[in-house]
Parts: C-alpha cells; structure tokens; sequence
C-alpha cells in the first residue's frame, strides 16, 4: 500500500501478513480523495475511519493535512499497527480498539468525514447499520458525508440519506449526507 498524495507522497508501508484485512485499492483510493479534495479542505475535516484496518485510509488524510482523526478497529493487530506507523510517521491518529457497531452506539466524536470500509461479507442488516446509526446518533458534522466501502455485489442504495456511488473494479464507494427535505 502506498501513500498517493500530500506530504508523504509515493511512500510505501507494509502491513503484517496476518491482519484480517483487505486494504483499499490505491486506484480506487486515489479515486475517492479526487471526489474528496474538490469538496474539502483537508486541514479543516475531521475523520472518523471505522472498520479501519491497517489505517489505509487514514494515512492518507494524514498526509493530505488532516490534523483529527480517528481510527477504530476491533482488531488488536490491527490498532496496534496503525499506533505504531502513526507515531513513526508523526500522524495525528487516534487509535481505538473496539466493535465499530457498539463504538457508534456510544460515540460521542462528530466528524465531517465518516469512512467506513466494514468486511465485504456482512449482512444487508449489518451495512443498513452502519448509516441508520451514523444519522441516529447525529455523528456528521455540517456538510459531513457518510462513505461506505463494499463490494459490487452489495446494493446500498435503497437505504436513507443516500446520495450516490461510485464503482471501481470491485469495489464501490455508497456516500451518505443529510439531504433537505
């Protein structure tokens, strides 16, 4: 995996072998921050990256300026990894070891950007979830957007607040916002 833009540009990190995960693809992840960079000022977003992984997705906002960020994963490996690249890196994560789904129903954190790359293989109910709770519990801040990472094969666009999707290979990015009635 390897960091596309901002200040660590072309810098390549490594991931342990056996961490349950399956890192965005850096086609479809350069993809993502093109859509991202024309409606935010990195500097200025706070993220929230859920199902987080090896921290893909929050290394790269790091690089790109994002200086409040929060990465959870139920995975030790796995927020053991992104606590040691970050500190390495001098990244402003903030790692939290927990269930994504019990880490919504308790979360106070707003961000603008909610990232959420769950495994593929969920339920319909399990991806339906993840927004009904980010809208619930009221965690986008104004003119926030939901994302959601999954496969072709999964149709989120039935579900409230969302606005569209975009599809790379065999991944599919689902955005959610607030829209007005």
């Amino acid at each position: 995996m390897r960091i596309i833009s901002g200040k660590n540009k072309g810098q390549r990190l490594t991931a342990p072998k056996k961490l349950p995960v399956r890192p965005t693809t850096d086609m479809a992840k350069e993809a993502l921050f093109n859509i991202l960079n024309n409606q935010y000022h990195f500097s200025e977003v706070s993220v929230l990256d859920l199902f987080a992984g090896t921290g893909n997705i929050s290394y790269e906002f790091a690089s790109r300026g994002s200086e409040n960020i929060t990465a959870v994963d139920a995975d030790y490996g796995c927020i053991k990894f992104i606590t040691a690249t970050s500190t390495e890196m001098d990244f402003p994560i903030v790692t939290i070891k927990k269930d994504v789904f019990q880490y919504l129903q308790t979360n106070p954190v707003k961000a603008h950007i909610i990232f959420a790359d769950p495994p593929y293989d969920l339920s319909p109910e399990e991806f339906a979830t993840i927004p009904q709770l980010v809208f619930e519990k009221q965690l986008l801040l104004e003119n926030g957007v939901l994302i959601i990472e999954h496969s072709k094969h999964t149709d989120l666009s039935k579900l409230e607040h969302f606005t569209n999707q975009r599809k790379y290979g065999g991944s599919v990015f689902s955005f959610f916002e607030w829209t007005k009635e």
